[in-house]
């Protein structure tokens, strides 16, 4: 079966790589996770990450603190994170580069666009640690900013639910999903995708959204197969 996307960018939440933990780093469940992005790597698929930190860290919950130096707290969480999915996919014999909107030399690279673009064309795995590198802004916007500049050519969005619906699937039985949906519709049903600044992101410069299960690794292959699973969000 051959690729549908040539170029992707994977967004993870921080909390899926602590596993049933809950918190910090799960090894089995990077290993797994790792697995899947080595294969869609190996099938000549141009791979980009997005980490979130919320396994470490949860800056908007911080009682009393400044929410600009809680939202520096996260960012070098991400950066954690983004080295302990390096980690894992070297240790598998992948080729990879972290790369980090905040500079800090001594352990990864800063984030430059076209470096990274070179990155993809040696069949390296990049990956993106400190969203923005500016406070306000969520991961979810660090990965459609990304996605956008190196002109990815679908943005994937890994979650805990099988794809976009008309209500939440955890609280209501009835809930029906979407198998595609056009950004008009989710702005106009208000349906939670991604945070109001990343979705406009993603709406404004045409890049394509699939919102999938990760409870299944290999869900990432599935979809850069084609087939149909989760949710496709786009201007169609």
């Amino acid at each position: 079966m051959s690729v549908v996307y040539n170029r992707i960018l994977l967004k993870l939440s921080g909390e899926v790589l602590a596993g049933a933990k809950g918190t910090g780093i799960d090894n089995d469940t990077v290993v797994n996770i790792c697995k899947s992005v080595k294969n869609v790597a190996d099938m000549g698929v141009e791979v980009a990450i997005v980490v979130g930190g919320g396994n470490f860290w949860r800056g908007r919950t911080s009682d009393g603190m400044d929410r600009t130096r809680a939202d520096h707290i996260g960012m070098l969480a991400t950066a954690m994170n983004s080295l302990a999915l390096c980690d894992a996919l070297e240790q598998m014999g992948a080729d990879v580069r972290v790369q980090t909107a905040i500079e800090m030399r001594q352990i990864a690279e800063p984030y430059i666009r076209n470096k990274a673009i070179r990155h993809f064309e040696k069949g390296r795995i990049v990956i993106f640690g400190c969203g923005t590198g500016s406070p306000f802004f969520s991961t979810d916007t660090a990965a459609a900013l990304r996605s956008v500049e190196i002109n990815a050519d679908a943005l994937l969005k890994a979650t805990n639910v099988d794809g976009v619906f008309d209500k939440d699937p955890n609280k209501y039985d009835d809930a029906v999903k979407f198998d595609k949906v056009s950004f008009k519709e989710v702005i106009n049903r208000d349906l939670k995708v991604m945070d109001s600044t990343a979705f406009s992101l993603c709406k404004d410069n045409d890049m394509p959204i699939i919102v999938f299960n990760l409870e299944e690794p290999d869900n990432i292959i599935k979809v850069v197969n084609g087939e149909d699973i989760g949710t496709t969000v786009s201007n169609f």
